[in-house]
């Protein structure tokens, strides 16, 4: 069953979790308009960015990767990345990631969008809870 999540300007489908997985992987799908993220370290999950649609550029440990449709790179635990869009807003991303759990950070942030908390204070808490460390 999917579930869509929005918080803030980001608009995701989670395709596969935790619970559906035995907690081996969640597949999480970004879909537009699609919003940069920033540089960050996850602690506990290693994740797949496949390109769906349009053009991305993942950073990875400080080397860049331009990604089109059917393209993909890997970020492992631990190493920092960030990820844009070359054409603002436009395209769709599939994330893989190993272990599963990171989906209840998107849960998180979508529910406090929902009761009017969404800022600062919500993410800091939500990246603590899931390993995320913000550059």
């Amino acid at each position: 069953m999917l579930e869509r999540l929005k918080f803030g300007d980001v608009n995701m489908i989670i395709r596969a979790s935790a619970e559906s997985t035995g907690g081996s992987m969640a597949v999480i799908e970004e879909v537009p308009p699609l919003v940069d993220t920033p540089a960050h370290v996850h602690s506990r999950e290693d994740e797949l960015f496949l390109s769906l649609e349009g053009e991305h550029v993942i950073e990875l440990g400080g080397e860049e990767h331009r990604i089109g449709p059917g393209e993909s790179v890997f970020a492992r635990r631990g190493v920092p990345h960030s990820q844009r869009r070359v054409l603002p807003g436009e395209g769709r991303l599939l994330v893989v990631l190993s272990p599963a759990g990171l989906e209840g950070f998107f849960r998180e942030l979508a529910a406090a969008d929902a009761a009017g908390t969404l800022g600062p204070e919500a993410y800091a808490t939500a990246s603590e809870r899931y390993g995320i460390t913000w550059l």
